[in-house]
């Protein structure tokens, strides 16, 4: 009589299915960081690093939204936030030392508020582009998430967010422009913004956040907390009654995507030149939501491709058709909306659905023939071991 000792193989179907999205990923990654800067014009790079800067936003909201189950319509006020420090930070560095901002000389009496005097510094705009966004959203979110807020009261208090964020823009004129926003930027943290090179060089950071992003949300959806804040969307009072607080959890992505919207929104500046209420409203925050829509919400590529598909075209439309490019844009998110709810990144999953299983001489399931093939792989490597 004689045992079997079986040895386990890591065959590269497991190996594909558990690093097939970070494959994808590293794919991504050659496209947007060799292909593109050697294939692209300067013109239609610049407009690839916006479409990269509102993809950041997007995979947050991905987070948020598609794992999290938070419509998050005011994603706006994030993106904003960061878009806005970094405007005054260049504007201070154009002014130089000393001076103050050229449209605070045309609209006030020449004088400068004391809480932009700090924005001169390099190293505390980017720690503020980061914190303060942190610290807002922890506030809002703590505040919201505590009193169980969800589902549409959510998405209709945080769209209220941005509204009232783009009209205190808009009224501070004195301060932040006003409705014109702050633009005429001619320097990147001490380099010629108008240097093809470094303009080269501000797309390439772009696209590397956006990719850092990705990794580290792929790295969130495979944690323990990814699988809790699944939990959260689908059965919210079964977490709770597991003694986690399911409040917590969602705050936590509710802040990440904050501060990956904010990052956005400070590269979105020196790429476009210009940050203004209309960038960061709530039609703003909208169409960020589209992209995600577009692509799929609850997969790890899907928003961040919808983003960048939402804004080429919406720059390749209103090129061709300058006053009928919004009916195209609405006919297409319709179309996705009715035949494709999960977006764009559930027809490959469709398309493998349609592909027949394989069969084996004894009839059964596709779980048993999975499990038959599987013990005939072990086997071929089993060890005989005599009892």
């Amino acid at each position: 009589m004689t045992a079997v000792k079986q040895t386990s193989r890591f065959t590269p179907a497991k190996l594909l299915s558990s690093y097939g999205s970070l494959l994808a990923i590293g794919v991504l990654a050659l496209i947007m960081l060799v292909w593109a800067p050697s294939a692209l014009s300067a013109f239609r790079l610049g407009n690839l690093g916006k479409y990269c800067a509102w993809a950041l936003a997007a995979i947050g909201i991905g987070l948020a939204w598609g794992r999290g189950g938070m419509l998050v319509m005011g994603q706006g006020v994030f993106f904003g936030l960061g878009g806005y420090a970094m405007a005054m930070h260049m504007k201070l560095e154009a002014a130089g030392p000393g001076n103050v901002p050229d449209f605070m000389q045309l609209y006030g009496n020449g004088t400068m508020p004391s809480w932009w005097e700090p924005f001169r510094s390099g190293p505390f705009t980017l720690f503020m582009i980061v914190a303060f966004p942190a610290f807002i959203s922890f506030i809002l979110g703590y505040g919201i998430l505590r009193r169980r807020v969800k589902g549409a009261y959510f998405a209709i208090l945080t769209q209220a967010l941005a509204v009232a964020f783009s009209t205190l823009l808009i009224s501070t004129i004195k301060q932040t422009g006003g409705f014109n926003g702050l633009n005429t930027f001619s320097t990147f943290f001490g380099e010629n913004l108008y240097d093809p090179n470094v303009k080269e060089k501000v797309y390439l950071i772009t696209a590397g956040l956006m990719i850092g992003c990705l990794v580290i949300v792929w790295q969130l959806y495979r944690s323990r907390y990814g699988e809790l804040l699944i939990a959260t969307r689908d059965q919210e009072e079964r977490v709770r009654f597991l003694g986690y607080d399911p409040a917590n959890i969602k705050l936590v992505a509710f802040v990440v995507a904050a501060v990956m919207a904010s990052i956005g929104g400070a590269m979105f500046v020196p790429i476009a030149g210009i940050i203004s209420p209309s960038s960061v409203d709530a039609a703003a925050s909208i169409m960020l939501l589209a992209g995600v829509a577009l692509g799929g919400r609850s997969s790890l590529l899907g928003p961040c491709l919808g983003a960048i598909a939402v804004g080429f075209g919406q720059s390749s439309l209103s090129e061709r058709f300058p006053t009928q490019w919004t009916y195209f844009q609405g006919a297409l998110f319709i179309v996705v909306m009715l035949f494709l709810p999960a977006g764009i990144a559930s027809v490959w999953p469709r398309v493998k659905a349609l592909v027949p299983a394989r069969t084996s001489k004894l009839a059964g399931s596709p779980a048993d023939i999975e499990t038959e093939t599987d013990i005939e792989t072990e086997a071929d490597t089993a060890t005989v071991v005599p009892a």
